[in-house]
C-alpha cells in the first residue's frame, strides 16, 4: 500500500477559464479554494468538470453529508465562486473565509453582484451572526457555523462583522494552521500575503486573497503560490513587502498558480514588460517549478482585447519555469484531466491522469476498500474525463491489477528512495 497514493495533495481542476483548487490535508481535511461549476459541464459533450458533483463523490462524510472542512472565496468574480449556492445545499461546510470587500460591495449601489456571490455574503453574514450569538453564551461557534475574514478595510468598524473578536480574523503577514477549529500545524499553514488593507477600495480583483500553502508530510515539504486574479501592481508588492520584513521563505513556491487565469497583465503593464516581477517570481521558485494555468487552452496567438489566458502570459512562464501545465490541455483538450499534486516524505510530484485513475480502482478492487481521500478526489475526476472522452488521441492504455499499478507508480515517482538531492527547499 506504500506505493499508492499518499494522502496530502493538491488538485487543480479543468473548469475553463476559472478556479477550482481543492487542497487535501488528510482523509478528513480537505480544502476548496474558489469553484467554477458551469451548468454546462453536466453535459457529455462538454470537457469542463462538474466539480460539486465530483467533491459530492468523494469528500469525507459527516452525519451522512460530504463535509467540506474549509471554503476559502478569494474574490467574488463569477468564475471563482460559480456553483456554490449547490455545493452549500448538498455539502456540510466547516468555515467560510471570506474577505471585507464582500461587505463593502454590497454598500455600493453601482457594484454588480452575481446571483453565487451574493448567496456566498449571506452563508457569510448567517455564520458571523451565528458567531456572535456563540460568544454571547461564553461558547465557541460550531462547525458549519464558522467564519474567517480575511483582511482590513478603512470602513471596517461599519460593517457587520466589526465585533467579531480577533481570532476571527486575519491579516496579511500571518499564518493560519487552524482548519474548521481543527489544528493542523505539521500538516498545513497558509500563510496570508493579501488583501492589503490599503487597497480596500480598489477593483475586485486587487482585493483576491492571496497565500503561500504550504503542506507537509515528514520530511517533503511542498509550497504553493496563490494569487486569485492579482496583477503587477499588488503582486510585486507582495515581493518588495515580503523581502523588506525578512521572509523570504514565504515567497517560495513549487507550485505556482498563474494569477488571473494566466493574464499578461502580470508582467505587462500599458503594453510594457515588467522584468522585476519575474526575477521575483523565478528566484523565489524551487526546482523542480511548476506554473499551473487554470484556464481555457492557451490561444497561439493574442487578439486585441482578448481575455486571459494569454500567450504572452504563458511564453514568458516558460521561459521562467521548468513546466507550464493548463488545466485544460492536461491530457487531452477534449477531455482533460485533473492537474494532481502528491506530497510524502521525499517531497512533491506531479501524477500522470492514467496512474491516479488506474491507482484508485486497482486499490478498490485488489484490498476491497477504498483508496484515500486524495486518491478518491483525483480519481472522480480522472474517471470522469476518461468515461467523456470524445475522440481524438485515445488515452494511455490503464495498467491492470495492483502489481501494474505499483510499477506505474513507482516509475513516476523514480523509485522508492529518497531523492539524493534538496527537494522543496529552494534552489541549489
Amino acid at each position: 500500500m506504500t506505493e499508492m497514493l499518499t494522502q496530502r495533495g493538491v488538485v487543480f481542476w479543468p473548469v475553463g477559464t476559472g478556479d477550482s483548487t481543492t487542497i487535501v490535508v488528510d482523509d478528513e481535511i480537505v480544502v476548496q479554494v474558489d469553484l467554477h461549476d458551469l451548468a454546462k459541464a453536466d453535459q457529455d459533450d462538454t470537457p469542463e468538470t462538474a466539480v460539486v458533483d465530483r467533491l459530492i463523490e468523494a469528500l469525507p462524510q459527516r452525519a451522512g453529508r460530504p463535509y467540506l472542512a474549509v471554503f476559502v472565496l478569494t474574490h467574488a468574480d463569477l468564475d471563482h465562486c460559480r456553483g456554490f449556492q449547490d455545493l452549500l445545499s448538498e455539502v456540510t461546510i466547516g468555515e467560510l473565509w471570506a474577505t471585507p470587500r464582500l461587505w463593502r460591495e454590497l454598500e455600493d449601489e453601482d457594484a454588480v453582484i452575481c446571483e453565487s456571490a451574493r448567496a456566498f455574503h449571506e452563508e457569510a453574514e448567517r455564520r458571523v451572526t451565528a458567531t456572535r450569538d456563540a460568544i454571547a453564551k461564553d461558547a465557541e461557534p460550531v462547525s458549519g457555523d464558522r467564519v474567517r475574514i480575511i483582511g482590513a478595510d478603512d470602513d471596517g468598524d461599519l460593517h457587520g462583522y466589526a465585533d467579531l473578536p480577533r481570532k476571527y480574523r486575519s491579516y496579511p503577514g500571518e499564518a493560519v494552521a487552524v482548519l474548521d477549529g481543527i489544528d493542523c500545524t505539521g500538516r498545513f499553514e497558509a500563510f496570508l500575503h493579501a488583501p492589503f488593507k490599503g487597497d480596500c477600495a480598489a477593483d475586485r480583483n486587487t482585493t483576491s486573497v492571496a497565500m503561500q500553502v504550504t503542506l507537509t508530510d515528514g520530511d517533503g515539504t511542498a509550497k504553493f503560490l496563490l494569487f486569485g486574479d492579482l496583477a503587477y501592481e499588488t503582486i510585486i508588492k507582495i515581493f518588495n513587502y515580503s523581502t523588506r520584513a525578512g521572509r523570504t521563505d514565504r515567497l517560495e513556491w513549487d507550485v505556482l498558480l498563474a494569477p488571473h487565469h494566466c493574464s499578461k497583465y502580470v508582467m505587462y503593464v500599458d503594453g510594457e514588460l515588467q522584468q522585476d516581477v519575474l526575477d521575483e517570481i523565478e528566484v523565489n521558485g524551487n526546482v523542480p517549478s511548476r506554473i499551473v494555468s487554470s484556464s481555457k487552452p492557451v490561444p497561439s496567438k493574442d487578439l486585441v482585447g482578448a481575455n486571459p489566458p494569454h500567450r504572452a502570459a504563458a511564453d514568458r512562464y516558460k521561459e521562467i519555469a521548468d513546466e507550464f501545465l493548463c488545466t485544460m490541455e492536461h491530457g487531452s483538450e477534449t477531455a482533460p484531466a485533473p492537474v494532481v499534486f502528491e506530497v510524502d516524505a521525499t517531497g512533491l510530484r506531479l501524477l500522470e491522469p492514467q496512474v491516479i485513475e488506474a491507482s484508485a480502482r486497482s486499490v478498490e478492487k485488489a484490498f476491497g476498500f477504498r483508496p484515500n481521500r486524495l486518491g478518491q478526489i483525483a480519481a472522480a475526476a480522472a474517471r470522469y474525463g476518461a468515461e467523456r472522452w470524445q475522440g481524438g488521441t485515445v488515452p494511455p492504455a490503464q495498467p491492470g491489477g495492483a502489481d501494474r499499478v505499483r510499477d506505474a507508480v513507482r516509475e513516476q515517482r523514480g523509485g522508492t528512495t529518497a531523492p539524493s538531492g534538496v527537494v522543496g527547499f529552494g534552489r541549489p
